[in-house]
């Protein structure tokens, strides 16, 4: 769709159509210009801004609750590494998305949230203080007027990427259509901080890692947003180190030396092997209790390098933590090493075979849990070979999302989206998985979520199958809030507020336009890899009825922790 500037009626002389010239027409062309996409919700406090984008053929995604709209752009940054733009209308629209921002902001997501808000000349009775309520979860509100529309949208766009964190740009609704003013200047942004590599930690740290017999290196996503994955994978092929990561940096070495992921989500047989390490490079990775196992991923007396340019968490205590900006640290590190320092690779050789890298057998192959409904284990493990290689795995939060990580291989480490973890919340997933698919449509996306969580955000089930080429929705349904009957219920409390009644998710897709079945059986599965042989587009809705029996690792981990 091409934009004109002008409308003419039969007969008559050219108008200026109504989204143009005025401060959010000023601000559309910005977002147009900085993000990709744009996700959102129309109301009152950014028809203007929607429209303005609509019609010149943006590329935009509608919510069906504005909980979703930041939701798709956090995903959507997750799936790409390009910052993407969110829209919703003031007061209940920008409240309504109050818990994904706060996700966005916990979990480190560059995001700009355009929001209608009050009018400038003061509060109307349903107003509330926006910027007070965005401060409160840590974001920044900038506000736009006819001075500086232009430059405070690019302001925005610069602080997010810079902070690497969600920013709100708020339109006063007196304001929208105001045409600008003489520009207002602003104040160039400081510089970000340098934190250059010491020669001398350099130095000590290349004698740790030479001097080691048992290498590991860890990397998290500060690797990814550094650029470092390749110098970093040299450092550990000149050590003959092991590697591990963290969930968001999946796969970043793409090495049969790589044991996955650390923490609650590490299989086994492959936790026995990173347990011997005498020595343990984590680089730009936050080594909270969650990836630590609570503290148990690694002996007691283990040597910890931890370097990032964060600042230190202190998790773990013992860390021995190194600030500095990851890429020229880890390119010094080069420099100073040898090759072939350590020759753990060849005591441990299965670790590179296809045997340890592969699904089965699970940790608890069996069919069935105690109360006979399915081993969530082995129905995930089974999906490693169903589900087509070229895929998006995203998780909602909640019990359910202990088993993907463990079993389902991904691409690359932007092919793995977990999302609710940072702010502890579930019903993301739906929105969270519309957002990949438009960021990814080549792939398909396979959504994995709890029942608990999907009823929470079942407004947006209607989203992912409109923004979806492909997909596949796994619902690991216990018909109940697995999280509480594992923590509370084995404690004694009273269970009823923790269960659900059954719901056939399958009967919701295929209401809403999907394909799909209810499975009781491993044998069931067999109906979605016929599907997946012969369609090419569409949505597979496999609603899997698990056992309430059944405890994910890292809840044990977190059960056995609290006592």
């Amino acid at each position: 769709m091409t934009s004109t500037s002008t409308q003419v009626p039969p007969g008559g002389k050219a108008s200026p159509l109504p989204d143009e010239g005025h401060v959010a027409a000023i601000v559309a062309d910005v977002v147009a210009e900085r993000a990709g996409h744009l996700f959102g919700l129309m109301g009152n406090g950014n028809v203007h801004l929607i429209s303005r984008l609509t019609r010149r053929g943006f590329p935009f995604t509608s919510a069906r609750h504005e909980s979703a709209t930041v939701a798709m752009a956090d995903a959507y940054y997750r799936a790409t590494g390009n910052v993407a733009a969110a829209t919703t209308t003031y007061g209940a629209g920008f409240t309504n998305a109050y818990t994904t921002l706060a996700e966005a902001r916990m979990a480190r997501i560059p995001l700009v949230l355009v929001v209608g808000d009050g009018p400038s000349t003061g509060p109307r009775p349903f107003d509330i203080d926006q910027a007070k309520a965005a401060e409160a979860a840590g974001v920044l509100t900038l506000l736009a007027g006819p001075g500086n529309a232009a430059a405070i949208t690019h302001r925005a766009f610069d602080l997010a990427l810079q902070t690497v964190q969600p920013v709100v740009l708020a339109i006063p609704y007196d304001l929208a259509i105001s045409p600008p003013s003489a520009p207002e200047r602003l104040d160039p942004l400081p510089a970000k901080p340098a934190w250059p590599a010491e020669p001398g930690e350099l130095d000590r740290v290349a004698d740790l890692l030479a001097g080691a017999q048992r290498p590991l290196i860890l990397a998290g996503r500060g690797v990814l947003l550094a650029d470092a994955a390749a110098p970093l994978r040299e450092v550990g092929d000149r050590l003959g180190a092991l590697f591990m990561t963290s969930v968001m940096a999946v796969n970043v070495f793409n090495s049969p030396w790589d044991l996955g992921i650390a923490g609650g989500f590490t299989r086994r047989h492959r936790l026995d092997v990173a347990r011997q390490a005498d020595l343990v490079l984590v680089v730009g990775a936050s080594q909270n209790i969650f990836q630590t196992r609570y503290g148990s991923l690694f002996p007691e007396g283990t040597t910890i390098v931890r370097v990032d340019n964060e600042p230190d968490s202190g998790n773990p205590a013992a860390a021995d933590y190194i600030r500095a900006d990851i890429r020229p640290f880890i390119e010094g590190l080069l420099e100073r090493l040898p090759k072939g320092a350590s020759t753990w690779r060849a005591k441990v050789p299965e670790v590179a075979g296809p045997g340890f890298r592969s699904s089965h057998p699970s940790e608890d192959s069996v069919e069935f849990g105690p109360d006979g409904r399915l081993n969530p284990r082995a129905v995930v493990a089974a999906l490693e070979q169903i589900l087509p290689a070229e895929r998006s795995v995203v998780m909602d939060g909640g019990h359910f999302m202990g088993w993907a990580p463990m079993y389902l291989s991904v691409p690359d480490p932007r092919g793995m989206i977990l999302v609710g973890t940072a702010f502890q919340s579930i019903g993301l997933g739906f929105g969270s998985a519309a957002g990949v698919s438009v960021a990814r449509p080549e792939r398909t996306t396979v959504l994995v979520s709890g029942d608990g969580g999907g009823l929470m955000g079942l407004a947006d089930f209607e989203t992912f199958l409109r923004a979806t080429r492909k997909g596949v929705v796994v619902v690991l349904n216990d018909s109940a809030y697995g999280a509480e009957l594992h923590q509370y219920a084995v404690k004694g409390l009273h269970d009823q507020a923790m269960l659900i009644d059954e719901v056939d998710f399958a009967a919701v897709g295929r209401a809403l336009g999907a394909d799909g079945i209810k499975a009781h059986t491993l044998a069931d599965l067999e109906h979605l890899q016929d599907w997946l042989a012969t369609h090419d587009e569409g949505v597979f809705v496999l609603d899997v009825a698990i056992s309430q029996k059944v405890a994910a690792e890292w809840m044990m981990e977190s059960v056995a922790a609290k006592g």
